[in-house]
């Protein structure tokens, strides 16, 4: 597709030798109002070099470029000075043209690229402890961090997706005390995790009348750590029974890993790491426990082992990146986790590269904000949570209670409710930064009015009945070679037909920047203004015409909105449904 502003920068380059190409480039805008042209360029700056006042040299630059006989002068509508600006005016039935035959032709690849081509990035993303629920705060991690694989997927590279599952460490002690005091396999068997939960619960309160419970539980997670038989089969145990219940939850999400190398996997694997920590002189000893001191990079020190020689989620980390670096030579490995672990990952990213790995700079942690509950914070140890695949079913249920309600035309409304539901919920989660907090509210997922997933979705499947209503079949006409004929794209040439080939035109970008930012919401709200866009246009014009050439322009731009709404979506994590 054309590079329109490098093709205006160049038009510029002539008649303005006093800057680079590269500085005029940076110096052009697009006019929030379209009536002041597609692109603009200031001459501010030129003022000091040219001593002129900016709207005669804007002027002067304009007229030049009218009478320099450039064959792309044939692109624009027209050229002209606005004060102290140069407005550019794109020819609009070529630049619809360009646009929509360019995403057509495309389909569903349009918006990918090669960026990333011979490259591998990690993202490791949701990554649950096992025994303990899976709950409304673990979304975050898990569809922001599902989101940025599928943006780099798109993007070109080679992604490797990592559930980096919490399955060691010192709660491990205590769940195996609970266990053994209150538990039962009967209980477990038939309610894993809600049992698991209630003997974590139950142990924190009896914990607080008889402290000696946490010395029996860190003597459990020594034994653990050392290999005894018992300990090890009750944990196995927790583990297979806490991932048939989270695959339930991937599922309904659609949602694959490539590894679940939790912690545990890492176990066996601490031991060279202290090694190197040794020969590099970083390891010192405080009070019986192992540190690395980081107070000259104004960071608390790093806590290596503990007193008892027991590892940390810092060693465990560190253990993980150097097997990543070995085993998948990657060029960035992103880390998907709350912002409540900025500390944790600065201080353990600084001492990779104190023990002398320099590809620790390409070690990204992606933090976002947290979820709260309207009635204050979750806690796992209080039994204060709600669990995630009771949001998706409630989601699921009232989706389908508003399709039989109002009798949606749908092929299945079990499927469709399945889409809709689930896709409301993760739309509400990607919609805003990730970085900000936010309370959770049953009325706000089940909400699917304005600026919503249900919304865009919706707006899919207009655009699609629409074609079928029309018999319009772009895998046919592709197949056949005539996609493109027939049409008169300068029938397309309407503002709200505009003002939407320019989102669709925008669309690979925002994917680039999405990647760049780490930043799905920079996707969600590109779809929703296209979604906007499409409905203005629905609502304008007529699409279905009897002028043959114009109908065909018109089916093509619509063919194109729903492509791109549909990639959109789908690097969001969400489906696109033809009928609703």
């Amino acid at each position: 597709m054309k590079d329109w502003k490098e093709l205006i920068a160049d038009l510029l380059a002539k008649e303005v030798p006093e800057i680079t190409k590269e500085e005029i480039l940076a110096l052009i805008e697009t006019p929030q109002d379209s009536k002041l042209g597609d692109y603009a360029f200031p001459c501010f700056r030129l003022a000091k070099v040219l001593r002129k006042a900016p709207p005669m040299i804007a002027a002067g630059i304009a007229e030049k470029i009218n009478a320099s006989g450039a064959e792309e002068l044939a692109l624009f509508d027209k050229i002209e000075c606005v004060n102290a600006y140069v407005n550019f005016f794109l020819s609009r039935g070529a630049y619809a043209a360009e646009v929509i035959g360019e995403a057509v032709q495309s389909g569903k690849e349009f918006g990918r690229s090669d960026l990333g081509q011979g490259k591998t990035v990690i993202v490791e993303y949701s990554s649950p402890n096992i025994a303990k629920p899976f709950h409304i705060g673990h979304i975050r991690s898990t569809v922001i961090g599902n989101s940025i694989y599928k943006i780099y997927d798109a993007l070109g590279y080679n992604v490797i997706r990592i559930n980096h599952l919490g399955d060691y460490g010192t709660q491990f002690g205590k769940m195996i005390v609970a266990f053994r005091r209150w538990g039962s396999e009967e209980d477990v068997k038939r309610e894993p995790i809600k049992s698991l939960l209630s003997y974590y619960v139950k142990f924190h309160e009896e914990a607080e009348k008889d402290p000696a419970l946490e010395d029996e539980a860190r003597a459990t997670f020594t034994k653990l750590e050392n290999g005894e038989p018992e300990e090890q089969r009750l944990w196995q145990w927790f583990r297979e029974e806490s991932l048939k219940e989270f695959t339930r939850v991937y599922d309904m999400l659609g949602i694959t890993f490539d590894s679940y190398a939790g912690e545990s996997f890492y176990s066996d694997k601490m031991g060279r790491v202290l090694d190197i920590m040794k020969d590099k002189g970083i390891l010192e000893e405080s009070q019986g426990a192992q540190i690395v001191d980081l107070s000259a990079y104004d960071m608390a020190p790093a806590l290596i082992t503990k007193s008892d020689g027991s590892t940390l989620y810092i060693t465990r980390d560190i253990a993980a990146a150097l097997y990543r670096k070995e085993n998948y030579n990657f060029d960035k490995n992103i880390y998907v986790v709350a912002s409540q672990q900025n500390l944790h990952f600065q201080q353990w990213f600084k001492v990779v590269e104190l023990m002398g790995f320099d590809w620790s700079k390409e070690c990204v942690h992606i933090p976002f904000g947290l979820v709260s509950l309207e009635e204050g914070t979750m806690s796992t140890r209080h039994g204060r949570v709600v669990f995630l695949e009771d949001v998706l079913k409630r989601a699921v249920e009232k989706t389908r209670e508003i399709i039989i309600e109002k009798n949606v035309n749908t092929d299945n409304i079990d499927v469709t409710a399945k889409q809709v539901g689930i896709g409301a919920v993760v739309f509400q989660e990607l919609s805003a930064a990730r970085i900000k907090d936010y309370v959770f509210s049953w009325n706000k997922v089940l909400n699917f009015d304005g600026e919503t997933g249900p919304y865009v979705q919706y707006t899919h499947a207009r655009a699609a009945s629409v074609l079928r209503k029309a018999g319009f079949d772009a895998a046919a006409e592709k197949q056949n070679g005539t996609l493109l004929s027939g049409a008169d794209f300068s029938k397309v040439t309407g503002d709200s037909a505009m003002e939407l080939i320019r989102l669709i035109y925008k669309y690979p970008a925002v994917v680039k920047e999405a990647g760049e930012k780490y930043e799905p919401s920079v996707i969600t709200r590109h779809i929703v203004d296209m979604a906007q866009c499409f409905n203005k246009f629905y609502h304008d014009e007529h699409i279905i015409v009897e002028d043959e050439a114009e109908k065909k322009a018109k089916l093509l731009l619509t063919y194109a909105a729903k492509e791109t709404i549909a990639s959109g979506l789908g690097l969001l994590g969400i489906e696109a449904p033809e009928r609703m």
